[in-house]
């Protein structure tokens, strides 16, 4: 079969599979790896070409995080580095050296059990990070733990690479460290002055390619960026995912970022759907059927094992258990590079392709089931509340410090939240001098606040025992300001439960999930998506020139379809250049000299408007200016005048304040 007809077959069922499973509510990733087992050799043997197959995904993957590392400039770096150098070491050597030892208790050669362990530390990141990214929770708390720990496997890749062929020669071998220690250096002297020269060189480049005023110029300088940074770092045992992810944190930090986003996404989505489809012919049917005891088991420690493992490293890291629970089932699938990791093994005859054969399909239905589960993870509370006694036990300190450092407190309000709205409701708070008590679970959160010298303080306020230590029972008021819409709801369920009279004020982020808050009957519900549309509204149709008096008419309107508000229009007058019908108008001051026609006289004895058009809008008489029923105040000497009218009348007007020269026009 021809390639072309190979690609068309392969999007046909792509079309088809992704419409059934959507109509179940199914993510369309599942649909793309359940369409490349059907169609791969494996299956209806419908599409053969598997090696081009991969290579297109190879480029889809490479797209998929150069547009990840897009989002994260090294300045956003540096806000997760603890959940990159720490988390990823706690769940990378954990899973790694936990899979090991179970293997080798199966009786696994040492060699093929620390390839089993390598294997099980990786997950998914193309598949990952494109879920977290669809369900926007790249920045919740356990999006950032994910990506830290994502972004410290795709490190690990160089080592395990560079690992994998000694293992056949011994460990015990001094000269197989050096040449590991070696090459690793080289990787890092590779990225740093990847990183420095690229940091002077590429917005140098950006400025000279868009002085071009050529698109195709702009796309193939930043096809060129992906794909030969991403080539560059390979040389070094680097993966082509990181090198690419590294090209797009270089270009995040220019003002290219959001034209280079644009250009690139619509390659990225062709090609990243063909890398979950080459996923997918991995799988077989018959090593399923024939090995289904070994497969489910293997598929079961993917899920459960390192789900766990995972789960617990967040809780180490001090993440709340629902952050925790969501961590944990996000990184609990086969990677992608384990995929490479198998076949360099199987290159230096480290492990054999029939023994292996079970794994890789254990791991393939991971992959599938990774969206479906993220999906549904957060509805379910049991992962929670098995976490909930660790979380108690390592939050003991932080309780302890709370409850010592609140104690008196009566009157005052709590904040859950410290984010830019906590921050500056803290900020405004402090000004009045009314007292707050600050709970956030972001560490980094509370490192800034406290350095603010604001009482924010670690503690999970869906814990009865936190809300305890803040003295909930004499609060003045809580405010409920996460991003995290389930957590919002149990922190509601927490103060209902404990039957506090306190008014409680929740911000979430969508409309869709008012209701779920006002079954608590909260004193008021704030929805980020109403506000910020009403803000938009009012100065689209103030910036229009449309009547102050409509305006309020549309957000009272908007409100009335939405939610209530105590605010009102705002929006400041437009200036007289704004406004379209009157921007041939001018305003003219003038100063009113003895000896001219106009003194003694008011604007309506002198009929200024009348005679020529021109309006008195306002009148400074020494350090005072006039703006109320100025057609009847007398002028007097030195006054200034401030007229408004066309500029041919205003040129006729200083004649009326200067002196007469002839008595008789007096």
């Amino acid at each position: 079969m021809h390639f072309l007809e190979e690609i068309t077959l392969i999007a046909t069922v792509s079309i088809i599979v992704t419409l059934v499973l959507g109509r179940f509510k199914l993510p369309v990733v599942a649909g793309l790896v359940l369409t490349g087992a059907l169609v791969g050799p494996h299956g209806l043997s419908l599409a053969n070409d598997s090696e081009t197959i991969e290579v297109i995904a190879e480029v889809g993957v490479v797209f998929l995080l150069f547009t990840i590392g897009l989002e994260f400039s090294l300045g956003r770096l540096k806000h997760i580095f603890r959940q990159v150098a720490l988390g990823g070491l706690l769940q990378v050597g954990a899973t790694a050296s936990i899979t090991t030892v179970v293997a080798l208790s199966l009786n696994r050669p040492l060699p093929e059990a620390i390839v089993y362990g390598f294997v099980f530390a990786l997950s998914s990141t193309a598949l990952v990070l494109r879920t977290l990214n669809e369900r926007n929770e790249l920045d919740a708390p356990h999006g950032r733990f994910i990506v830290g720990t994502l972004i410290f496997q795709d490190l690990c890749i160089v080592p395990m690479v560079l690992i994998i062929p000694l293992l056949s020669q011994g460990l015990e071998n001094l000269y197989v460290w050096k040449e590991i220690g070696i090459a690793m250096a080289q990787a890092v002297l590779m990225v740093t002055a990847l990183f420095v020269c690229s940091r002077k060189l590429v917005p140098l480049l950006f400025k000279w390619v868009d002085a071009s005023r050529s698109s195709e110029v702009f796309i193939l300088t930043v096809l060129c960026l992906c794909i030969g940074t991403a080539y560059l770092t390979s040389l070094t045992g680097l993966s082509l995912a990181l090198g690419s992810f590294l090209a797009g944190m270089i270009v995040a930090d220019t003002d290219f970022r959001h034209r280079a986003m644009g250009d690139i996404l619509p390659l990225k989505d062709v090609f990243v759907s063909f890398f979950f489809v080459s996923i997918g012919m991995f799988f077989n049917f018959d090593v399923l059927f024939d090995y289904t005891g070994e497969v489910l088991l293997l598929l079961l420690a993917f899920l459960f094992g390192k789900g766990l493992i995972a789960s617990l490293a967040a809780m180490f890291m001090r993440f709340p258990p629902r952050a925790a629970w969501l961590a944990g089932v996000g990184l609990a699938q086969f990677g992608e590079f384990g995929f490479v990791l198998i076949q360099l093994a199987i290159q230096e005859d480290v492990l054999s392709s029939d023994e292996i054969a079970p794994l890789l399909n254990a791991g393939i239905l991971s992959m599938f089931l990774t969206p479906l589960i993220v999906y549904k993870a957060p509805h379910f509370t049991a992962g929670e509340r098995v976490l909930d006694p660790l979380a108690k036990l390592l939050r003991t300190k932080s309780a302890e410090d709370l409850e010592q450092k609140t104690v008196g407190h009566n009157d005052h309000v709590i904040i859950i939240g410290y984010g830019i709205s906590g921050e500056l409701l803290t900020a405004s708070l402090r000004t009045l001098s009314i007292e707050t008590v600050v709970l956030e679970m972001n560490s980094d959160n509370v490192s800034r606040g406290r350095g603010r010298g604001d009482p924010v303080y670690y503690a999970d306020a869906t814990s009865e025992e936190a809300l305890g230590h803040a003295h909930l029972e004499s609060a003045r008021a809580v405010v409920v300001m996460i991003n995290d819409h389930g957590a919002t709801e149990r922190v509601l369920a927490t103060i209902d439960r404990l039957q506090v009279n306190v008014p409680i004020f929740v911000r979430t982020q969508y409309m869709i999930g008012v209701e779920d808050f006002n079954k608590f009957k909260p004193a008021g519900v704030i929805a980020c998506e109403v506000e910020g549309g009403l803000e938009v509204l009012s100065r689209v149709l103030r910036k229009l020139e449309v009547p102050r008096n409509l305006i309020i008419r549309e957000i009272d309107h908007a409100r009335s379809q939405t939610m209530h508000s105590d605010r009102e229009f705002k929006e400041d007058a437009l200036p007289i250049r704004d406004h379209e019908e009157l921007k041939d108008l001018t305003v003219e001051n003038i100063l009113l000299i003895a000896g001219s026609r106009a003194e003694s006289k008011s604007p309506k004895e002198l009929k200024i408007a009348e005679k020529t058009g021109v309006l008195v809008i306002a009148i400074k008489r020494e350090e005072e200016l006039i703006l109320h029923r100025l057609a009847d105040t007398v002028l007097e000497v030195g006054d200034v005048v401030y007229c408004i009218g066309e500029k041919a009348d205003l040129e006729i007007i200083p004649a009326w304040f200067d002196p007469v020269l002839d008595k008789k026009e007096k």
